[in-house]
């Protein structure tokens, strides 16, 4: 039996600023050269994609959604806060990054109206 997801506008767009931030971090993964950082990128951009397949498009997981989005909160904000420790000063001199951390600001905001 194939049931189709329906989403509302408010998880579209939960679904594509993750696509975003995810598809964002894997491609720092892939492209670091160092160790630490390609593994770090790599597992947020995987982490992203696990908790929206878990929120909206895996059914057996229905029951949980509750608690998929406050982990889904807790793990977007984390990413936002590691980025400032991690970089200091220097995170206001990428405005890639800057950028990433607005789509994931945006989507706790989401996320968070979404409960």
């Amino acid at each position: 039996m194939n049931k189709s997801v329906k989403l509302e506008s408010l998880q579209i767009g939960v679904a594509g600023l993750t696509l975003i931030t995810a598809v964002i971090h894997l491609f720092l993964g892939l492209g670091s050269p160092e160790l630490m950082f390609k593994v770090l990128f790599t597992l947020n951009g995987l982490g992203y994609l696990a908790l929206l397949a878990t929120l909206y498009f895996l059914g057996s997981f229905a029951s949980f959604r509750s608690q998929i989005r406050w982990a889904f909160l807790a793990f977007t904000t984390v990413t936002v806060i590691l980025y400032f420790v991690f970089n200091g000063a220097d995170a206001f001199k990428s405005i890639f990054g800057l950028l990433d951390k607005t789509v994931e600001v945006v989507l706790i905001v989401l996320l968070w109206l979404d409960r």
